[in-house]
């Protein structure tokens, strides 16, 4: 019976990732956030529990995959669509519809290309996640960046907008070029041959974990002084600490 807990874990991430989609479909993306934000704690969970139940197996690795796929990689792309149509329509309640037709535009369609590139997340994360299953050195540590922690930078972006209430953040997020940057940026970041650290814990030693531990508190921190913009803050500490881990170790 415990070889299927880290399964079932696993699915009440794929749940999460299905409810944050149509959340993010419908543009409610606060609500997308939450539903992201619980499927990565499953996301942790799951993991943790097959190496404390000593089950690790090739089908959960697969379906943690799987999940993630959705999870963190179709949900960010849907809100990158959503983002860049509302820096189209200048505000929060995007009608690409509603715009007219001109060059810009697909003919025949009254939709717009550019929210498209959103979806370039998606298949930035579907092919990390590939090579990820594939790889057998990402045990301790991860090449590129993880779609959990890619995922929660995107889905900062709204909330950002949403609960930072100032005017200067909201034009840099609703802006066009911005936005293509963070996109482009995303998924160099998740396919790139940077290697970044795991916050997986073998024991709980301060001595093995020093790393780890010095992250959270800061990133607890930066979340209590900062709110969401500390998403974007804490996603450049990551890199930037494990790029100097990296050197400092060789």
């Amino acid at each position: 019976m415990k070889r299927h807990i880290p399964n079932l874990i696993t699915l009440l991430n794929v749940f999460c990732g299905c409810v944050a989609t149509i959340f993010a479909v419908l543009n409610q993306l606060e609500l997308a956030a939450v539903f992201v934000f619980l499927g990565i704690i499953f996301d942790f969970f799951d993991g943790l529990a097959a190496r404390m139940l000593d089950v690790k197996s090739e089908l959960g690795l697969q379906l943690d995959s799987l999940a993630d796929m959705i999870t963190s990689g179709l949900v960010p792309g849907i809100v990158m669509f959503q983002l860049l149509g509302m820096s189209m329509s200048g505000g929060w309640n995007v009608d690409l519809s509603s715009q007219a037709a001109d060059s810009t535009f697909w003919v025949g369609l009254k939709v717009a290309p550019l929210p498209f590139l959103g979806f370039l997340i998606t298949l930035a994360s579907a092919y990390r996640l590939a090579k990820f299953n594939i790889d057998e050195n990402q045990v301790s540590s991860f090449i590129g960046l993880p779609t959990p922690a890619n995922a929660l930078l995107i889905l900062s972006l709204p909330l950002i907008l949403l609960y930072q209430n100032n005017d200067f953040l909201n034009s840099i997020i609703l802006n066009q070029w911005f936005l293509i940057g963070i996109t482009i940026l995303s998924a160099f970041l998740l396919n790139s041959k940077i290697e970044l650290f795991a916050l997986k814990f073998k024991n709980w030693s301060f001595q093995d974990n020093a790393l780890r531990y010095v992250f959270i508190i800061i990133s607890l921190v930066l979340l209590v002084t900062m709110k969401f913009l500390a998403v974007p803050v804490i996603i450049a500490f990551y890199i930037v600490s494990s790029i100097i881990s990296k050197a400092s170790a060789k």
